[in-house]
């Protein structure tokens, strides 16, 4: 059986009961059930609290082998800096914040190895009498 539409309610609600304010819906309803609570990023196993930061890449590593590199050949404050620079690049390989642990690594060795050239030729130069 069908009844006739009403011209001025054409989406075939009934007018609200008497006697009291009735809020209108608003939007498409969704059964409950079956969807994630809005404004939570999902889980995943392995990392805790969401999403992390993408890892930086090995460019402070590989500056700092440069540097200790650099720094036998040319000057003793750039063998420094590449240490620094090692030791800096190594802490946050580390912590998983970059990449390059064993190129961090090797930057510091061969620094120390650069200084420790430099001390043996400065005293070897000194006690052949090269600096009268």
């Amino acid at each position: 059986m069908t009844y006739p539409q009403d011209p001025n309610n054409p989406y075939g609600r009934q007018p609200p009961p008497s006697g009291g304010y009735q809020q209108p819906g608003y939007g498409q309803q969704y059964p409950s059930g079956g969807y994630p609570q809005p404004g939570y990023p999902p889980q995943y196993p392995g990392y805790p609290g969401g999403m992390q930061r993408p890892m930086e890449g090995p460019g402070l590593a590989i500056g700092a082998l440069v540097c200790s590199i650099l720094g036998i050949v040319l000057c003793f404050v750039v063998t420094i800096a590449g240490i620094v620079m090692g030791h800096i690049a190594y802490g946050k390989a580390k912590r998983g914040e970059a990449e390059g642990q064993g190129i961090a690594m090797a930057a510091f060795i061969v620094g120390y190895a650069g200084i420790a050239l430099s001390v043996a030729l400065g005293i070897a130069l000194f006690s052949a009498g090269f600096f009268r």
